[in-house]
């Protein structure tokens, strides 16, 4: 059995105090993992040299990206006391998780491009300036002169379980020169470990890594005791944050298909878009779109994807035609399933699968439940399961005239409005809800890495400051 340690300023640090996880399917014990109490991460942040990463230039650090980027895929790289190949990586991952093999695979493919186009992703986070800029403190740039400071002298993560190609959101701080505090979902310690002993092994000084398995008193210690951080949640979770800048927050996307009056009545072009939007990686993260939004025939529209999703089964994670991901605890899965039963009772809204599936939206396979994908069409914008995010392919549809979609839709990670009406365009560009606006039959997963698409890390962790130097005699 793997033991899964602490990492105090890049060392291993085994604790008593440790949980266990499992095998989803089985229940067979797979690793011990030490935890870290409240009081030792401040102890421990307060103690990390914010500097370790200074001594490189920012072209250093990318080189040492790309080199971690190929360890992360092919080599054979420490997991605490053992060693771990990727095949042994993406098969504990799965097994604690119970997301599909080739899901993690598919996300650890997307782990890798950001280590390896690290360069483009900064160029998108920092417009485009001379990243010598932050090596020298100051530089010109447009025919100005520029300076930047990092504020956040260390950057701490509170991570979630759902999916692994959330962890590329975190990566650019060490590009950035900034020293890390991560707190791995419980039942996915084994993507950010991975990570760190491959940017290790690729050169990057331990010390610029605090890794911390720890209960929610912990995690709040994380955010506190941090300059800047991250967190990922539901909206509860988030809720206590939201008003403190020093946390970006990572909560329910509510992403979107929007079609606009001129695209409405040739849905049937837009059909594969929408359908790999609701199911692509298992329906599990912020990215996929949970509700269709058009202005006419939205019942044909909803039931034309229920169709198609409605022959998606519960198969095992090692299936290679598995699609959904597993429940390892069924009682989430079943306290979803009521929620969404709750909503279907007013009768302004309908569940099209259900006649399609020939079952229940509840699958149970031996200790571990499934959800099987669910569309369902609101007859009001303001039905309470029209503005939904659940963990698997699920997705409202709603009728909606273009014109008051932007003040309707509400808040909305990605939007993917297909549309040509350069008006309408335009409305939902104004519109400061919406993060990321893609214009065209663009899936909502298909991000542009050189573009920040829920907040900028950069911004987050650099301040500009006003800087004049005078010229040599």
């Amino acid at each position: 059995m793997l033991c899964v340690p602490i990492l105090r300023s890049g060392r291993l640090y085994e604790s008593v105090d440790k949980i266990e996880i499992v095998h989803h399917a089985t229940g067979l014990p797979v690793a011990t993992v030490s935890q870290a109490n409240s009081g030792m991460i401040p102890y421990d942040v307060h103690r990390m040299d914010d500097s370790v990463l200074e001594r490189f230039t920012v072209a250093e650090l990318l080189s040492m990206c790309r080199k971690a980027a190929e360890l992360f895929m092919s080599a054979t790289l420490p997991c605490g006391d053992a060693e771990q190949t990727f095949h042994d990586y993406v098969a504990v991952l799965s097994a604690t998780t119970g997301m599909p093999i080739s899901y993690c695979r598919n996300n650890a493919g997307k782990i890798h491009k950001i280590l390896d186009e690290m360069d483009v992703v900064l160029r998108g986070l920092t417009r485009g300036f001379d990243l010598g800029i932050l090596d020298r403190g100051y530089g010109t740039h447009a025919g100005g002169t520029l300076s930047w400071f990092r504020e956040g002298r260390v950057f701490g993560a509170v991570l979630p379980s759902n999916s692994p190609g959330v962890h590329s959101l975190w990566l650019p701080a060490i590009a950035l020169k900034t020293p890390i505090v991560l707190k791995p979902g419980r039942e996915e310690p084994w993507t950010p470990l991975r990570i760190i002993e491959s940017l290790a092994a690729a050169g990057v000084p331990r010390e610029a890594f605090g890794f911390y398995p720890t209960d929610h008193t912990g995690a709040a210690e994380i955010l506190r005791c941090t300059d800047r951080s991250m967190l990922f949640g539901s909206s509860a979770t988030t809720k206590p944050y939201e008003n403190d800048p020093r946390v970006e927050l990572h909560g329910p996307g509510w992403s979107k298909i929007i079609l606009g009056d001129d695209s409405a009545d040739d849905w049937e072009r837009y059909l594969d878009v929408m359908v790999a939007s609701i199911e692509a990686n298992g329906g599990r993260s912020c990215i996929n779109a949970s509700s269709v939004w058009t202005p006419r025939h939205g019942r044909a529209i909803a039931e034309a994807i229920a169709k198609r999703l409605a022959d998606r089964r519960a198969l095992p994670a090692d299936d290679p035609e598995a699609t959904l991901a597993a429940f390892a605890n069924p009682l989430v899965a079943e306290h979803i399933d009521a929620a969404i039963e709750r909503g279907l009772v007013e009768s302004s809204a309908v569940d099209l699968t259900e006649k399609h599936r020939g079952g229940s939206r509840l699958a149970k396979i031996g200790r571990v439940a499934y959800l099987l994908p669910t569309i369902v069409y609101c007859e009001s914008r303001e039905h309470p399961l029209a503005c939904r995010e659940f963990l698997f392919p699920y997705a409202s549809v709603v009728e909606c005239p273009t014109d008051e979609m932007p003040e309707s839709i509400g808040q909305s990670l990605i939007v993917s409005a297909i549309t040509r009406d350069e008006k309408f365009q335009r409305a939902l560009m104004a519109t400061s809800s919406i993060d990321r606006l893609n214009i065209g039959a663009i899936p909502t997963f298909r991000l542009s890495w050189d573009q920040p698409h829920e907040g900028n890390l950069f911004e987050h962790l650099y301040r500009q400051r006003a800087f004049q130097i005078e010229p040599a005699a």
